[in-house]
């Protein structure tokens, strides 16, 4: 039987829900009730051959009719008679549909808010009528959120940490943590002359919005004692900022990058040649080292489809860029020490070789196995020393 039940009438109530119709209609004046529910009933036939499934049904309807108008219309059968059978659906009002999905509390806390930025902020009204449902998810920080709205405000582009925002009630830490909603509000409300249109996402919050970001610091280790910068005698590894690494022009001539620390830390000696640890997906502040551009790059990440992502991006600004170890040699050698790639990259990377694009297509259409993976500190050092020897022929 595929007649509308209750539970039916409220899955459509609750799809207006899920799409932020029915909070969006404590935002804007438009008149959204009454609405019709879709509503499929017996035929004629069904009438007739299953008239008690049919008195049922419509018991079960009236039964839940509290938040809901059933109309009805007549029926003339020739063995029943006359009969009102159901044929529409209304939910008259707001109330109603919230109470038919058991959602009257939530709406409560959202009609707080918008009350709430009425009065302090108006300009975020439209924000909570195309986005209520992620404003519910921060209700409780909402108050706060305001308040650090209106001190940006107030404060444009303030030249400062994060951190060093000084708001009763307000957690230093609390801005970091909602950047993600702060930046939508901010755009609203914030002078479009105090806003760099040309940063964007989370990790160009602060310039957008005028807060010194915390300085980047990029981690190397010079792979030749000759090349020693502190005249410690203990390993040279060192951490400077991004720009102060640009300004280094360091006279080697291979650089290798990891993304893992213990292979980072334990990377053979190797003259002329320096090692960086892990820039990840991020390569913007790597690229201010002009220098760079000089010199023999090799990156050595996972051999799965995220690691043949992060070399694509590499070579985004540094084309001259190899790949170490993330060959189908090595794969198919450490067999053994496969693992599962969680979430697999499928996009197409337009700056692979051949041979890298091979492979990459083989893991991200599961041709060698489900999700295949080798994280790189699965492979053993004495494979990267005769890596590492292969690459110190005379041509390079």
């Amino acid at each position: 039987m595929n007649w509308t039940m209750p539970a039916d009438l409220r899955a459509q109530v609750q799809r207006w829900w899920d799409r932020g119709l029915l909070l969006a209609g404590l935002v804007h004046d438009e008149a959204l009730f009454p609405r019709r529910l879709n509503l499929k009933g017996p035929t004629s036939r069904e009438l007739s051959e299953r008239f008690a499934e049919v008195r049922d049904w419509i018991a079960r309807l009236d039964g839940e009719a509290r938040f809901y108008r059933v109309m009805r219309r007549t029926v003339n059968h020739r063995i029943l008679g006359e009969n009102a059978v159901p044929s529409e659906v209304w939910v008259d009002s707001l109330e109603d549909a919230l109470g038919l999905i058991g959602k009257q509390r939530e709406a409560e806390r959202f009609a707080a808010q918008v009350t709430l930025t009425r009065e302090h902020l108006p300009e975020l009204i439209p924000w909570l009528g195309k986005r209520p449902l992620r404003a519910l998810e921060v209700a409780g920080e909402w108050p706060l959120l305001l308040e650090v709205v209106i001190w940006l405000k107030n404060h444009p582009r303030p030249g400062i940490y994060l951190r060093q925002v000084e708001i009763r009630s307000v957690h230093s830490k609390f801005i970091e943590g909602h950047r993600a909603v702060l930046g939508e509000l901010f755009d609203l409300a914030v002078p479009a002359e105090a806003i760099e249109p040309a940063a964007t996402g989370v990790t160009g919050f602060c310039r957008r919005y005028g807060f010194r970001d915390k300085p980047l610091r990029l981690r190397f280790r010079l792979l030749d004692p000759a090349l020693a910068l502190l005249p410690t005698g203990t390993d040279q590894d060192i951490a400077l900022p991004h720009d102060a690494f640009a300004r280094l022009e360091l006279p080697v001539r291979r650089v290798f990058i990891t993304e893992n620390e213990i292979n980072f830390l334990a990377f053979p000696l190797v003259p002329q040649s320096l090692v960086l640890f892990g820039a990840g997906y991020g390569f913007d502040f790597l690229a201010e080292a002009g220098w760079l551009r000089e010199k023999a790059i090799h990156y050595w990440g996972d051999l799965d489809t995220h690691g043949f992502a992060i070399l694509n991006q590499l070579r985004v600004h540094f084309p001259q860029a190899v790949s170490f170890l993330m060959d189908r040699q090595t794969l198919l050698a450490h067999r053994d020490h496969w693992g599962v790639e969680p979430r697999p990259e499928t996009r197409e990377l337009r700056w692979l070789t051949s041979e890298e694009a091979d492979l990459y297509d083989d893991l991200r259409r599961n041709r060698l196995g489900d999700r295949v993976r080798l994280e790189q500190e699965k492979i053993g050092f004495d494979r990267v020393r005769e890596a590492l020897a292969e690459k110190m022929s005379p041509k390079e």
